[in-house]
């Protein structure tokens, strides 16, 4: 009876212990078989065909030339004869302020013009007076000298006449700078006239341009005052069917921007409609927002059913470079890193002839970044290196690095210049992204 204990415990150690050894060997070749499970490939087609590089902006549309009217007298409005849409010319009344005040000026300073003018008329017939006075003083003066040589005349006498002469001289001297003073005053008061007329005239504000009132500030019964700046009472557009796009151009891309390229952009109002334009002008005069630099790029567009107003939003489409009919590769796959470490990565490179085996600092980069920096379908624009390498996958299902040497891009595909090394044609595989499946054991074992 113990013996037959015995056994039975022997036998059932022996059993547990087997059944651990499957147990475990199952969880080994579990995990084994998923972390060496192949990881999942998704490719695009290389194709052929053409490229438009083209420069992304957004900007305002504005009249080519925009002028505020305003007031350069101060006073109530008592007139409006334009508003907002008007078509107003050149000269055309378009608002007028009340010019009582400025009336009452200008017939106070004619009244101060008169009252000097007739100041001057009374100086010069003062100076002709003294004229006068003159001829006779000199007339007694010459008298006096000949009576005192006959010694008629005694000497007091004679100085009595040359003290005359000499005083009536200084009085017509007198006279006639009270004429020059009176002549000043005059073109003093003549000048108050001027300008009292002028402001009077300034009253009546007449429209500079041809154009369209796009914007008008005031009411009639309001008052303008005009003692530090000239308050704006219209704006006019001068021509509406010639118009211009103020486009913000980032500073990278401001060096391809050529004058007389031809534009399309697009409005919020017209989502449907394309319209066509072309570069006038590129601005030097940068604009700095958060350390972003932009200049302004001006498009000139013809907008001869004035569909579109001053102050909308374009979306603008500026072409830098064009290519037909060439080999052309998706930016996915330039982005492309495989599930690899760097050393493995070097190790294929080496063995494929790309670079020197990682010594290349630009290809020891490239592979170093898959460690580094995931793959992302984000990044807008292909790399700027002028080669780069991508992934071709063949029919069974082995992965081969390419070298190539890239030409222009519209942000989807980029051109292919030259294969540097290995093999690319047009319908073979690239590959996008790599998916690689978690090690499920090793979750369940976390789980």
């Amino acid at each position: 009876m113990g013996r037959s204990l015995g056994e039975f415990v022997k036998n059932k150690r022996a059993w547990l212990i087997l059944i651990a050894v499957f147990g475990l060997s199952g969880l080994l070749a579990v995990f084994g078989f998923n972390r060496n499970a192949p990881a999942e490939h998704f490719t695009a087609k290389v194709e052929r065909g053409e490229i438009n590089d083209v420069v992304e902006a957004t900007g305002t549309i504005n009249a080519v030339i925009t002028v505020q009217v305003g007031s350069q007298v101060s006073g109530t409005i008592a007139k409006l004869n334009a508003d907002f849409n008007s078509r107003v010319h050149r000269g055309d009344v378009v608002a007028l302020i009340d010019p009582a005040l400025f009336k009452g000026a200008l017939l106070q300073a004619a009244a101060d013009l008169e009252n000097a003018n007739a100041n001057l008329l009374a100086t010069k017939a003062n100076l002709e007076k003294a004229e006068a006075a003159v001829v006779q003083a000199k007339a007694d003066y010459d008298r006096a000298v000949n009576l005192t040589r006959d010694g008629v005349m005694s000497h007091q006498q004679f100085d009595q006449a040359k003290m005359n002469y000499d005083s009536t001289k200084a009085s017509e001297k007198a006279a006639a700078a009270s004429i020059t003073q009176a002549q000043a005053q005059a073109s003093q008061k003549k000048a108050a006239v001027a300008v009292a007329q002028t402001n009077l005239d300034y009253t009546v504000i007449r429209s500079p341009i041809d154009g369209t009132v796009v914007a008008r500030n005031v009411d009639v019964g309001q008052t303008v005052a005009a003692s530090l700046q000239a308050p704006t009472i219209f704006t006019i557009a001068q021509d509406l069917k010639k118009m211009w796009v103020y486009a913000k151009t980032d500073e990278s891309d401001v060096g391809n921007i050529k004058v007389g390229k031809p534009v399309t952009f697009k409005v919020d109002a017209f989502p449907k409609e394309t319209f066509h334009g072309t570069v006038n002008q590129v601005r030097m005069n940068p604009t700095t927002v958060q350390s972003v630099v932009t200049y302004d790029t001006i498009i000139e567009f013809e907008n001869r059913d004035l569909k579109l107003f001053p102050g909308m939003t374009a979306y603008a489409t500026i072409p830098v470079a064009s290519v037909q009919s060439v080999l052309k590769i998706p930016n996915t796959a330039l982005r492309y890193k495989p599930p690899m470490s760097a050393e493995e990565i070097l190790a294929i490179y080496k063995e494929r002839g790309i670079g020197d085996g990682g010594s290349n600092p630009s290809e020891k980069s490239m592979a170093t970044s898959a460690q580094l920096t995931p793959p992302t379908q984000s990044t807008p624009r292909a790399p700027k290196s002028d080669s780069v390498v991508v992934w071709k996958l063949h029919p069974d299902k082995s992965m081969e690095p390419v070298k190539l040497a890239l030409g222009i891009t519209d942000h989807a595909f980029t051109e292919v210049t030259a294969v540097l090394k290995g093999d690319l044609k047009e319908g073979d595989d690239v590959i996008i992204r790599s998916v690689v499946a978690k090690p499920q054991a090793f979750s369940a074992i976390r789980r």
